[in-house]
C-alpha cells in the first residue's frame, strides 16, 4: 500500500467516524464524551487532509483553485485496486 493509500484510508475512517459521532449527537446533544471525542477526531483530521492536499492534490473539486479538473487526473480507486 503507497503512502498516498495509507493516508487516504485514515482520512476516511476519521471522516467516517466524525460523521458517525454527528449523528449520534443528533439524538444524544448533551453527551459531554462523545463531543470530545469528535474534537479529537476533527483536530486529528484536519492537519492530515491539509497534508495529503500539499503532497497529492486535493481531495474534492472544491478543494482546488487553480485548476478546477486537476482533481480528476489522480487514478480513481478502482484504477489502484488488486
Amino acid at each position: 500500500m503507497t503512502e498516498r493509500d495509507m493516508m487516504l484510508k485514515k482520512i476516511g475512517t476519521l471522516k467516517f467516524a466524525v460523521t458517525d459521532i454527528d449523528l449520534f449527537l443528533d439524538t444524544h446533544p448533551g453527551d459531554a464524551a462523545m463531543l470530545k471525542k469528535r474534537e479529537e477526531y476533527e483536530s486529528q483530521l484536519e492537519p492530515l487532509t491539509k497534508q495529503f492536499e500539499a503532497q497529492f492534490g486535493p481531495l474534492t473539486k472544491c478543494e482546488n483553485d487553480a485548476n478546477t479538473w486537476a482533481w480528476v487526473k489522480d487514478p480513481w480507486p478502482w484504477d489502484t485496486e488488486g
